[in-house]
């Protein structure tokens, strides 16, 4: 069984304008309201492909009815737990230049967050869990590790998207898969973000794999990809175009990456429909949709990573 965990979910609202302008009123010419999350993007896109999982996390108020509706009405399982509060709402303007306002989430009391942590004591042996994106306010980033214990202990497939420096904290634990990108690669490590070019992607990549880690997929933006394990290094690049909304991103690449082998599909191909899926989502409002995808998938050049040279698939 697969399963989402978005302990921080959000109402996505993004907004056209044609400029934006300090002190007076700002007029859009186009909005999009979408259930979002990082967890909750990724089982929008596993839907897509087929796939069903389980949401869970946090919801409040209308927002958080928005968002249970909307995944119902596309056939996704949910197990939420209600709480006191309003789910947030993000927004994401486009006006010639991208601006991104998150907001924080509402304060979740500590009897359920111990509720969330009961529901992965339970599940099914061999299942995988993706546990993505931010903490809302009263949740110590320790539950991370609270997380990856409870599933090291479950036999459950810990796949981990987090920006916190935490993740550290549960490589002991062997984490299936960590999804950072190059920021947050280079904070894990305490070095500058601009130090982090393809080498040291490697040589952190190795490390955390070291340390416990089973896996290892790094979004690098407009420079596609990059897979790490103890047996092989894959780049993808990326294809170009017009940049709309990089917010989920991410969360489409690992989905894709993750989906496609669950699918039988090689690392290769999983990395090359991953990289078109982060950059249709990129030139999308939204989540990239599969037509998009896969338009830009013959665009996508892999390349296998050997010391002293590489080789283009």
């Amino acid at each position: 069984m697969i399963y989402t965990c978005t302990l921080n979910p959000a109402i996505d609202l993004y907004v056209g304008l044609d400029e934006m302008k300090a002190n007076q009123v700002n007029r859009t010419y186009e909005e999009d309201y979408q259930p979002n999350g990082k967890g909750i993007n990724v089982s929008i896109m596993l839907k897509r492909l087929g796939l069903h999982s389980t949401a869970l996390g946090f919801l409040g108020g209308f927002t958080g009815r928005f968002i249970e509706e909307e995944l119902q009405k596309m056939n996704i399982s949910t197990d939420f737990i209600k709480v006191d509060g309003i789910t947030r709402v993000n927004v994401f303007a486009n006006a010639k230049e991208e601006y991104k306002i998150v907001n924080s989430g509402p304060d979740i009391p500590s009897k359920q967050v111990s509720e969330i942590l009961e529901k992965i004591k339970i599940m099914p042996e061999g299942s995988m869990l993706f546990v993505s994106g931010s903490l809302p306010r009263n949740v110590d980033n320790s539950i991370f590790e609270e997380i990856a214990n409870l599933c090291k202990t479950c036999g459950v497939n810990l796949v981990l998207d987090t920006s916190s420096t935490k993740v550290m904290e549960t490589l002991k634990h062997e984490p299936y898969l960590l999804k950072p990108n190059e920021e947050e690669l280079a904070s894990f490590f305490q070095v500058l973000t601009e130090e982090v070019n393809q080498e040291k992607i490697i040589e952190l990549s190795h490390e955390l794999l070291d340390r416990g880690a089973q896996q290892v997929l790094v979004s690098r933006g407009e420079k596609g990809a990059m897979f790490v394990s103890k047996n092989q290094i894959v780049l993808a690049d990326a294809p170009k175009g017009e940049v709309v909304n990089t917010a989920c991103s991410g969360d489409a690449l690992l989905s894709m990456f993750i989906g496609k082998q669950i699918n039988g599909y090689s690392i290769q191909d999983s990395l090359r429909f991953a990289s078109a899926a982060g950059a249709a989502t990129a030139f999308s409002k939204g989540l990239g949709e599969m037509t998009f995808v896969e338009k830009l998938v013959p665009h996508i050049n892999i390349t296998h990573y050997k010391e002293g040279g590489q080789i283009n698939v």
